[in-house]
């Protein structure tokens, strides 16, 4: 399709100043360079030129997609609660999922993700293990009621989002099917122009116990995450990590207890013993409920303590603590105030009654703890686990850090921080079996699907390529998901300079060229600022100067490069280019 275009037509209202409200480069340039507008906290109205960077974005994606097979559909954003109810999500998903009633007081939700609906679309339509395996997608509007709206589209409540669902017979075909999405993520993040990195990841509230989330690297980027140079990669927050320790203490000492006022911090422990807080542990509390009276023990809440060990120089991973102990919460403070527990004291020695202790794997065999003595103003020196106190699981608790043992290799892990772009699940039989969603196996038998279910963020990856590819000037866009690829820019509007640079403009649509004229009455720096700021790889300045010599200036946005061209040779010079720049990012 002919895409040419004139400025002085184009609804662009750039911004000269940076909004107050952006923080990262990619929301103050989607904002300044007239892109999107904000309707609300954390929802955009996408303005002509960002409109078409987002149906690029959606067409890598819808290519990516057909290529492995799967088939696109459209579900719908209201979603009745019966439905979640049958899963079981309408009640634990918790504040994110926005609820509406309709006129007649029944229940409905604006959908954050579309795992029931697509369920309850199947489970009455593929009868047979012949129907499998299938994989459905859509591009559509989520939604999630964020408690704090902010990074422009990177953390916003309304998005647009491919989500993909795939039903299966065995796990064999799963994980045929799982590859192949993990696959096609990553020419997606390729076709995108980003620098990116799988990770392994936790799967939230989708559930499921495989997952690998798709990082786009940004110094900025809400996610930490640590990678080897062998090629493991994962967010901090599913991160295995071995914990490098070199106690001070190597032998069993005598337990000493240590009066220690107004000490609450490990830190502050340190500093008044006098050791490292490498050598410290410290001691987190979480609460798990339990039921009847086969639990085992339990006080009379119905409530399990569950002490958290870790070293004193490290953090607690809540995420696993929950993989040590499911369903576990960390205490708040009403909590310690009800179990009457001492907030800065907390140890494993003589903890209440029925409670577990859990403790870091890199803590075991050291023979000297400085820990907590469970009495306010009081910690223990010398605690000996197996002899002061026993741990009832070695876990890996804390959260992974740079520096810390490859878990693959051994090597040093790095650091780096990313935006999430796309993540692929292996759900199992989470939502088939709830929802009653079978098939009919070669033997007759009724089992249920065993699923997977693969999302791309579009308007975060729209964000994340803003992230990676800006300067000074403004956007730098690639060129698979620029908005337009060239632009024209005559220096006056007489005609003997308008009039070349209008043939030109003409000449590079007919070559299927999508470009722009800025035709606007302003001056060139205006014409050069705004250009530079929106980010059209290729810019044709045509001006009096050159033109005396049959000549216009090319400018390469990435670059920076400039050349004169000769006026007979510009339209097939950049039209070159242009295609050469098209060819990188195809697959």
């Amino acid at each position: 399709m002919k895409v040419a275009l004139r400025m002085s037509q184009l609804h662009v209202p750039t911004l000269k100043e940076d909004p107050a409200e952006a923080e990262l480069a990619s929301h103050r340039l989607l904002l300044r360079a007239g892109l999107i507008r904000k309707a609300a906290a954390g929802i955009y109205t996408f303005l002509p030129l960002g409109w078409r960077v987002l149906r690029k974005v959606e067409q890598i994606v819808r290519d990516e997609m057909d290529a492995i097979g799967c088939q696109e559909m459209l579900m719908p954003a209201v979603q009745p609660a019966e439905l979640w109810i049958e899963s079981g999500r309408w009640d634990v998903y918790g504040p994110e999922l926005m609820r509406l009633k309709d006129r007649h007081g029944r229940d409905f939700c604006l959908g954050p993700t579309h795992e029931e609906i697509i369920t309850a679309t199947v489970r009455d339509e593929l009868r047979s293990y012949r129907q499998l395996p299938i994989s459905l997608y859509q591009i559509q509007v989520k939604f999630r009621d964020e408690v704090r709206p902010r990074f422009g589209l990177l953390r916003g409540r309304e998005f647009i989002m491919k989500d993909a669902y795939s039903f299966h017979a065995t796990q064999e075909s799963l994980q045929e099917h799982y590859d192949a999405q993990a696959r096609a993520y990553g020419r997606i993040c390729e076709r995108l122009g980003l620098d990116y990195r799988p990770v392994v990841a936790e799967s939230g509230q989708i559930g499921g116990s495989v997952t690998t989330e798709f990082m786009a690297l940004a110094e900025n980027g809400e996610a930490a995450l640590v990678y080897c140079d062998c090629g493991w990669a994962a967010n901090v927050e599913a991160a295995a990590t071995v914990v490098p320790r070199n106690p001070a203490a190597t032998e069993p000492r005598d337990l000493e207890k240590v009066h220690t006022p107004d000490i609450r911090t490990i830190a502050e422990l340190s500093t008044f013993l006098g050791i490292a807080e490498h050598d410290t542990v410290k001691t987190m509390a979480g609460k798990v409920a339990v039921e009847g009276e086969g639990a085992g023990k339990r006080d009379s809440t119905d409530e399990r303590l569950v002490f958290f060990c870790v070293p004193g120089d490290r953090e607690l991973n809540p995420v696993k603590a929950g993989w040590a102990m499911p369903g576990v919460q960390l205490l708040d403070e009403a909590d310690f105030e009800k179990h009457d527990l001492p907030k800065g004291s907390l140890g494993p020695i003589a903890p209440p009654e029925g409670a577990l202790v859990i403790a870091d794997r890199s803590l075991e065999g050291e023979v000297s703890w400085g820990i907590g003595a469970n009495e306010n103003d009081y910690h223990f020196l010398g605690a000996m686990p197996g002899r002061d106190f026993e741990v009832d699981e070695w876990a890996d608790l804390v959260i992974a850090e740079p520096g810390d043992g490859c878990p693959v290799c051994g090597g040093e892990l790095k650091g780096a921080r990313g935006i999430e772009v796309s993540q692929v699940f292996q759900l199992g039989t989470k939502y088939s079996e709830a929802m009653g969603a079978t098939f009919s196996d070669e033997q007759g038998n009724e089992r249920p699907f065993i699923m997977g279910c693969y999302g791309v963020g579009i308007t975060r990856s729209l964000a994340a390529v803003i992230e990676q590819h800006n300067d000074e000037n403004g956007i730098v866009w690639p060129m698979s998901v620029t908005p337009l690829e060239v632009a024209i820019i005559p220096l006056g509007m007489e005609p003997e300079v308008f009039g070349p640079a209008e043939e030109i403009w003409r000449a590079l649509a007919d070559n299927g060229i999508e470009v722009v004229i800025d035709d606007r009455d302003e001056r060139a720096g205006v014409k050069f600022a705004d250009n530079d700021l929106i980010g059209f790889p290729y810019q044709v300045v045509v001006g009096k100067k050159g033109l005396a010599e049959e000549a216009v200036e090319l400018k390469n946005r990435r670059t920076g490069e400039r050349s004169m061209v000769p006026l007979a040779d510009a339209v097939s010079r950049v039209a070159w280019l242009v295609a050469e720049e098209r060819e990188k990012f195809c697959h």
